[in-house]
């Protein structure tokens, strides 16, 4: 999410726009209840403490500060709260939470391996779509994205004025993404 967008749900929270609890619902919940898992090992806990948290984050809305990001708000919160809630249920009784930082996380040898195979299938579409390119798009995205140059340097590299590398730019960028939305389409 943009920064725009995270103080417009914010601040319509805030007001009470069910709308934006709603979408902030949406678009958090997966995300929180995955980390929550993380960290309770424990599915009821997790769905039961996320739905309290977002009860709560509703019920204490007008006295919420403003922010421009909400996901960091959103993870350190939520951490705490069910941090409590396990220590309520005494699960952790004879630990003491209340200024843990961290979590110890743990990772499965599956979340690891379908990242890498993610990673790795992301790659190899990237290169083939970029090798796609006609010749002048595929040195322009090279000489800014691979080499850090600017528009003014790749111009003098390429022999080419300023506006066509910036149309070159845009031009590969724009196929790039017509490309990847189509094979978001078959996947």
């Amino acid at each position: 999410m943009n920064k725009i967008t995270d103080q417009f749900i914010w601040k319509a929270l805030k007001e009470g726009d069910l709308r934006a609890f709603s979408t902030l619902f949406e678009i958090y919940y997966p995300m929180l209840h995955n980390y929550g898992l993380k960290i309770s090992n424990d599915v009821a806990l997790t769905e039961d403490s996320l739905q309290d948290f977002f009860l709560y984050v509703y019920e204490h809305r007008e006295n919420l500060s403003d922010l421009d990001t909400i996901a960091p708000y959103l993870f350190t919160s939520y951490k705490r709260f069910l941090l409590k809630m396990m220590q309520k249920n005494a699960k952790l009784k004879h630990t003491d939470f209340s200024n843990e930082t961290f979590v110890d996380l743990q990772f499965t040898a599956e979340e690891i391996m379908t990242h890498q195979e993610t990673e790795s299938f992301k790659n190899k579409n990237l290169s083939r779509l970029l090798n796609k390119l006609p010749k002048r798009q595929k040195e322009a995205i090279y000489l800014k994205y691979y080499s850090g140059l600017k528009a003014t340097e790749i111009s003098e590299i390429m022999g080419i004025n300023y506006q066509s590398v910036i149309n070159s730019l845009h031009k590969a960028i724009k196929s790039l993404k017509e490309e990847i939305s189509i094979l978001k389409l078959f996947n």
